[in-house]
């Protein structure tokens, strides 16, 4: 019998909407009283389509799971018959995970990561987390501009591609973690304000335009089935949610949540991570979401290693102190007034969370892709302080995060790249230099001209990491084993004690593990050593390659150590 497929579009601003199908047949739908337009239709899978607005206008399927050619064009109904060969897979705890942030463009697709998967599983990575693949305009984004979201780039291969590299993922005992943008749309190739206005808010505004109106339901429900259909139909395991504080509806963020997680079947660890600026406890620890990127402690690590204070780093005058309280609390704001929000309190107490509630990094997409020359750490930090914050960063029992190439000490940059038109390119271009111009660095406008075109293909270029192996890999492989194989087993339940400042320049945090062993971590990213009582303890891993006295903590160095019961 022909496949048949319902076609459906919510388009409460038209008068009338029509299906137009690949071999030009033009059907009218059937509007109903919440402005739905539906029609059932003869459609096998590869079928191309369109819907045409009020006669004369047509435009993709905002739902679209795969486009013909560009954003702009045909969408084409997608088949679903990939046999998978781990049915069986249900997932990782999240207190196993080691995750690892990727760029499938920069990463050669899907088919691109597949193949280096073997080699991360071999590092001691537990999950991969691909930046966004919603379709956009061209061949080249850094993720954040996707207007199709149910459609995966076709620049990154095709949705079985896609399935294949998740399977073999999965094979291998990787999870893969999808980041979806919910809080806004990129600027080309998003129809909805043709016949839907009202799914966005005229009186609340973000840096992107106007906001999603969270309150309506058609548009709750598209987001929502988004989210599962990303977690049922790909068997992504987990969700990272692109800077939920531009979505400013907390009722939403729980809905959400909560039906998700009714939507998944019994057994399977999914995990749902936010993004939120707001650092609000009360969405964490919980039935809801599994935990949150903590930039607090990204902060304090970043000034610490290389002195900067502009921008929102302004909010990290004592470094030590503020990440302290992250290695013991959580947040290092919780209610705090923030210099970067003029004043505004930000934050909320987050003590009774568990360290697991925390994914932590030294690197991500938005801290080096949002700088104008996209420098990694590699380039702006003494060598030996980075070894020391990796090696706090991956011992410490909060969830750790790399980006992709700082396991070798990438230096190439991770800069912003897109693929617009010509107009749009050049004022997206424009509007980058102004936005660095309030910046001591871009203050002389020739200067800020030095800033790399993101439309350019130089751009993206630039932006490919070069993968090998060096001290920096056997730094990371060396951590990673110790993690797996001694702090992994004894996070469960495990509670700081206490994390105190030994300089301005150096910590010391100790947590109690599900044993009731004492794990220590001391780290000094100044280059004068320090007393550091380590008496009756048994280490676990240095950084330091030179001779000293048990209570010395010599400089650029991270020390642990792990008492038993």
């Amino acid at each position: 019998m022909p496949a048949t497929k319902d076609f459906v579009l919510w388009a409460p601003d038209a008068m009338t909407v029509d299906l137009v199908l690949g071999d030009k047949r033009v059907l009218p739908m059937q509007r109903d009283f919440a402005g739905y337009f539906k029609i059932t239709e003869d459609a096998e899978p590869g079928t191309k389509y369109q819907f045409r607005i009020n006669g004369d206008t047509l435009v993709p399927d905002p739902a679209s799971k795969l486009q013909a050619q560009d954003v702009h064009g045909e969408s084409v109904v997608a088949a679903s018959d990939y046999a998978w060969r781990n049915e069986n897979w249900r997932g990782r705890p999240w207190a196993e995970t080691v995750l690892y942030e990727i760029h499938p463009g920069l990463a050669g697709g899907f088919t691109g990561i597949a193949a280096q998967l073997p080699w991360l599983a071999a590092l001691g990575i537990t999950a991969i987390e691909l930046m966004p693949i919603g379709d956009f305009p061209g061949t080249r984004n850094w993720g954040y501009d996707g207007v199709l979201i149910y459609a995966p780039a076709k620049a990154y291969g095709t949705p079985d591609e896609l399935r294949a590299m998740i399977d073999t993922a999965h094979e291998l005992g990787i999870q893969v973690f999808l980041d979806v943008v919910y809080n806004h749309f990129g600027p080309d190739g998003n129809y909805l304000n043709v016949y839907a206005k009202s799914f966005f808010r005229e009186d609340v505004h973000t840096p992107w335009g106007h906001a999603i109106d969270f309150r309506k339901p058609p548009v709750r429900e598209f987001f929502i089935k988004n989210a599962l259909y990303w977690l049922q139909d790909y068997r992504f395991d987990g969700l990272r949610f692109d800077a939920v504080h531009a979505i400013n509806d907390n009722d939403f963020l729980v809905d959400m949540a909560d039906e998700i997680r009714a939507g998944i079947a019994p057994g399977r660890h999914v995990h749902l991570v936010l993004e939120n600026e707001y650092n609000d406890a009360s969405l964490l620890g919980g039935a809801k979401y599994t935990a949150q990127w903590n930039d607090d402690w990204h902060h304090c690590l970043h000034v610490l290693l290389t002195g900067e204070q502009e921008g929102y780093y302004e909010d990290f005058g004592t470094p030590v102190a503020q990440l302290a309280r992250c290695l013991s609390e959580g947040f290092a704001y919780q209610g705090e007034a923030s210099a970067h929000a003029d004043g505004a309190p930000r934050g909320t107490p987050s003590a009774h969370l568990p360290s697991t509630a925390f994914v932590i990094c030294l690197q991500n997409h938005d801290q080096i892709g949002n700088r104008a020359l996209g420098e990694r750490l590699t380039v702006l930090a003494n060598p030996q302080a980075l070894s020391a914050a990796v090696a706090l960063l991956l011992l410490t029992p909060q969830i750790p995060m790399l980006f992709m190439g700082e396991e070798w000490g990438e230096t190439k940059p991770f800069l912003y790249f897109t693929d617009h038109n010509a107009e749009l390119g050049k004022l997206v271009r424009e509007g980058r230099r102004k936005e660095f111009a309030k910046f001591v660095a871009f203050t002389d406008p020739e200067r800020r001209s030095k800033i790399p075109d993101p439309n350019a293909p130089a751009t993206f270029a630039a932006s490919c990491p070069t993968p090998t192996e060096n001290d920096w890999t056997a730094l990371y492989r060396a951590c990673l084993k110790i993690r797996r194989e001694q702090i992994i087993p004894l996070m469960q339940g495990c509670k700081p004690v206490e994390a105190v400042a030994l300089s301005e320049s150096a910590i010391r945090a100790r947590w109690r593990m599900n044993d009731g062993a004492i794990l220590t971590i001391a780290a000094n990213f100044g280059a004068t050593p320090l007393a550091c009582d380590t008496t009756g303890q048994s280490q676990l891993f240095t950084t330091s390659t030179e001779r000293h006295s048990a209570d010395i903590l010599p400089a650029f160095t991270t020390t642990a150590w792990l008492e038993p019961a």
